[in-house]
């Protein structure tokens, strides 16, 4: 399956199922990242968040979020792929998996990372992983059959934007060595449009985000700017960036100046 947009949004934290469904049309995103936990789905009125997703434009993403044990994540990502067929979505054999370690950081259980991973594979799943951004489990998670690796750029929701591009670096390099189709997105942390921007430039294939948006003060206008950030950051990259240097260079050459030599003396000296 290919997708049009570099943008995955969530669908969590909102002040409303209509928020969201605007926000998510301003984005540009055609995938679009459904916890599917009962008590993620319905929110306290009642109202199922699938009623306020149009299935025939987004490609939904079910994801495991709140697993804390491989066992959990297979469980619920099971239920997801279910949810899905039923409504004859196209990702229904897609996974955004999750296996958390810590309730605190939120940050990835690498063990059980691994083992679910390895599990839902064998189960027949494309399972796009969020894990940390270590490039050994990164290789790892990949060798196991993972379709994408995410690693996150800070922790899930904290908005701390890329804290360590090295590593995303290695991550790319050792991912896309020998095979430069793979797909790498940054999973979390990223905070305003200028965050996502320096992923892309990094040669990310994606960003995914969830709160930078429905926690910013303007939901709206922040998803209309991650998306011209997401298309800008990815021109950037392909475009290649001038090198860095230690002193300054003159934009416009000496030659041809008025009132000045080729040799530097002043014209008529």
């Amino acid at each position: 399956m290919v997708l049009s947009s570099r943008l995955v949004v969530g669908t969590g934290k909102y002040a409303s199922h209509a928020q969201m469904a605007e926000c998510l049309a301003a984005s540009g995103t055609d995938c679009v990242t459904v916890a599917v936990r009962r008590e993620r789905l319905v929110n306290a009125a009642g109202e199922n968040i699938l009623d306020h997703l149009d299935s025939s434009r987004y490609t939904l993403l079910p994801n495991t979020a709140g697993c804390f044990t491989a066992d959990e994540a297979v469980r619920v990502a099971r239920l997801g792929r279910e949810l899905l067929r039923d409504l004859g979505n196209a990702g229904s054999e897609w996974v955004k998996l999750e296996c958390l370690g810590d309730a605190r950081t939120l940050l990835p259980d690498p063990v059980g990372t691994l083992e679910a991973t390895e599990r839902l594979v064998a189960d027949g799943f494309a399972v796009l992983v969020y894990s940390s951004d270590d490039p050994v489990l990164a290789q790892r998670l990949k060798s196991l059959g993972a379709a994408s690796v995410m690693p996150a750029g800070s922790p899930i929701g904290s908005g701390q934007g890329i804290l360590n591009p090295n590593n995303l670096r290695i991550c790319l390099e050792y991912l896309k060595d020998g095979d430069p189709d793979y797909p790498v997105i940054v999973d979390a942390g990223v905070g305003t449009a200028s965050d996502v921007a320096e992923a892309m430039e990094l040669g990310v294939d994606g960003v995914l985000l969830n709160t930078a948006i429905a926690h910013a003060a303007d939901p709206l206008r922040m998803a209309q700017a991650m998306q011209a950030a997401c298309f800008a950051g990815r021109q950037a990259y392909l475009a290649g960036r001038m090198p860095k240097r230690l002193y300054a260079t003159a934009s416009s050459p000496d030659e041809g100046r008025i009132g000045h030599s080729s040799t530097g003396q002043r014209a008529g000296a």
